[in-house]
């Protein structure tokens, strides 16, 4: 029996298919290869992508998987969507996307979001759903409603880019509590669609896709989509779930005090509690996790950075040409700890929640001409990522997250020996680096959903740690943070 994930990135379309019996990939590819998908940005802070772009590359990675000749497409048995979180997908009736999404690092609500946390009731709004409106999907289709009424009257649904591709598969639309908690759409306390935010922004209720539960059938393959793809018709979608709730699950992180970390395009700590957590400033967010459920409501508290991977690529780009990253994490590596003063703030990728939605910009602070190169640029980079994380990291010990170890995966920036060592030196935490991928994660979860699997659990039965890096004795980078610290703080206050 196999199994097809696919994962709707924000740089590339990502898909995997596993053997269900070993837990096994017998292959990847992703679309574009080289990680080019475009944000369109038509003013200061605005970030947006086509949806129907999206499925164009999904079709394109299954297409290059079935052609692999590694396995029959006809016995893929369950499809299961990681995606892209808190974006905003709009269709008509004939469900034609409206408009080009609106995309998790888009800045544009967040006045929208902060007048709405004011007028709800700050306390009251944490309590019953664990964060502000912020710059979530609700406020974003409030937007909408405000500067596009045109546009919003059109409205047949509204969904997540996870969604949207599971109703470009099946046809059908549906949601699940996880997917609404991420858009600030979920009442915690009453445990249903939050009429307080629906009243408030005055949405119509009907906007909003049918609610199943996560793992379970969110549609099944239609022939003439399974005709196109060379795939059976009748294939159930048993799984749908945001990345980080997928990355958690993809790296077995599904009991409270699990605690798992990603660090691509943006970076995010994710920890799984059974307390409903919150934090009054709303830095860090509460959402529902994969196995949430109303008799045993387990969530995950993300902290996420925006700017992580995204200014590693940019320095790629611009001071790298020519280099892989494997040389720039070498040239870093002969730079010493501190860069010799150099510091970077990485924080150029839209409004940053642990910042209470500020919008900052990058910042590179201290630049000699005299004395620093490439190399300094490319540690100053890593550094500058790991600090926000440990800044991020102290926010969420302030609320009861104290993780003993942080799994993730041997991915993107934690390929790098030297982000590794910095990441695990100045948050004082063990990190278990496994062999993780996202598309491989939905794929399994699938499973779940699909009832291959007894349990999450007996999903990830073979998962075994490829490293385990553990802090120094000393920690050498103390002095250097508390430096970017200090630099930080002159522009947030």
């Amino acid at each position: 029996m196999l199994l097809l994930g696919i994962d709707i990135g924000t740089s590339s379309i990502k898909v995997s298919v596993v053997d269900a019996a070993t837990q096994r990939c017998i292959i990847s590819c992703q679309h574009p290869e080289k990680e080019e998908t475009p944000i369109s940005s038509p003013h200061p802070g605005w970030a947006e992508q086509s949806p129907d772009m999206w499925w164009e590359h999904t079709k394109i990675a299954i297409g290059k998987l079935n052609k692999s000749g590694l396995y029959n497409p006809n016995d893929i048995d369950a499809i299961g969507i990681a995606y892209q979180m808190h974006g905003l997908v709009m269709v008509d009736k004939s469900l034609n996307v409206l408009r080009d999404a609106i995309i998790w690092c888009d800045s544009r609500a967040v006045d929208i979001g902060v007048k709405a946390f004011n007028s709800l009731g700050e306390e009251a709004i944490l309590k019953s759903h664990l964060n502000s409106p912020g710059n979530f999907t609700a406020s974003k289709l409030y937007w909408i409603k405000n500067n596009e009424p045109a546009i919003y009257k059109q409205i047949h649904k509204v969904m997540l880019p996870g969604d949207f591709i599971a109703l470009k598969l099946t046809g059908t639309v549906t949601t699940s509590i996880s997917a609404l908690s991420e858009g600030i759409l979920w009442d915690f306390k009453a445990n249903e669609l939050s009429e307080t935010v629906i009243d408030y922004f005055g949405f119509e209720i009907d906007l909003f896709p049918s609610i199943v539960p996560l793992f379970s059938e969110h549609g099944c393959l239609t022939k003439s989509i399974a005709d196109e793809l060379k795939l059976r018709a009748g294939i159930p979608v048993s799984y749908k779930a945001g990345d980080q709730p997928n990355n958690a699950l993809s790296l077995n992180v599904l009991e409270p005090g699990e605690v798992a970390a990603t660090a691509g395009t943006s970076g995010v700590i994710y920890g799984v509690s059974e307390q409903l957590i919150y934090d009054k400033k709303s830095r860090i967010n509460t959402f529902a996790h994969v196995n949430y459920s109303k008799e045993r409501p387990l969530v995950g508290v993300l902290l996420c950075i925006n700017g992580t991977g995204i200014l590693n690529r940019w320095l790629k780009d611009h001071f790298g040409v020519g280099l892989d990253y494997t040389a720039m994490n070498e040239r870093a590596l002969a730079a010493p700890i501190g860069s010799n003063g150099l510091r970077i703030l990485p924080f150029g990728n839209g409004a940053e929640r642990m910042l209470e939605n500020k919008s900052l910009g990058a910042l590179i602070s201290n630049i000699d001409l005299n004395k620093h190169q490439s190399k300094h640029i490319f540690r100053a980079c890593q550094e500058g990522i790991a600090f926000a994380f440990r800044y991020g990291l102290d926010i969420m010990r302030e609320n009861g997250v104290n993780p003993k170890v942080i799994r993730a995966g041997k991915a993107n920036l934690f390929q790098s020996e030297l982000f590794a060592d910095i990441f695990v030196n100045i948050t004082g935490v063990p990190v278990e680096l496994y062999d993780n991928d996202g598309s491989v994660g939905a794929a399994l979860g699938a499973g779940i959903g699909a009832g291959v699997f007894r349990s999450p659990q007996e999903a990830f039965s073979n998962t075994k740690p490829l490293k385990i890096i553990e802090p120094n004795k000393e920690n050498t980078y103390e002095e250097v943070y508390y430096d970017w610290r200090n630099l930080l703080n002159k522009y947030i206050k």
